[in-house]
């Protein structure tokens, strides 16, 4: 059985996930102690990264997404480099029941723009004269679990004051 154009009813309701846009929406990197931070170190620096995700509804179907990425390396009490970047994505999603919407939002969408995000901030280390910063992959699911459990653990808290 079809729909009158061909298809059957079932492909017409398949979920869609689509990538609309994705762009730079804040990056900084500062250098603050060059040239001398350029120089061989006697160790290697300490780095600190944290990721954060953020969506807002544009509208019934489409997301914007940001990624944010920060960091900072540092040898010997020094800053050596540090970093933002807020990358964004507009998603169009469709067909998708309301109790997965959000583990989606929160999930594959950011999964989606990693990679690019990774390309950028290992081409602005590079360009500020350190070797390329390649962060490791990311665990989206755990990060959205810790989300959720810091949620859930501040909804507690504020219930027990109330």
């Amino acid at each position: 059985m079809t729909n009158g154009n061909g298809t059957p009813p079932e492909a017409a309701q398949a979920p869609q996930l689509n990538v609309l846009a994705q762009y730079t929406k804040d990056l900084s990197f500062e250098n603050p102690n060059a040239p001398s931070s350029l120089q061989p170190q006697s160790q290697p620096p300490q780095i600190n990264i944290q990721i954060n995700v953020n969506a807002n509804n544009l509208s019934e179907q489409e997301f914007e997404v940001t990624l944010s990425v920060e960091g900072k390396a540092e040898t010997a009490g020094k800053v050596m480099f540090s970093f933002e970047l807020a990358y964004a994505g507009v998603f169009r999603i469709v067909n998708v029941p309301k109790e997965n919407l959000h583990p989606l939002v929160m999930i594959e969408c950011p999964r989606l723009l990693f990679p690019f995000a990774r390309e950028i901030i290992a081409t602005a280390v590079r360009d500020g004269g350190f070797p390329p910063l390649m962060l490791d992959p990311v665990d989206f699911v755990g990060l959205y679990r810790q989300n959720m459990e810091r949620q859930m653990a501040a909804q507690g808290g504020q219930a027990g004051q109330a």
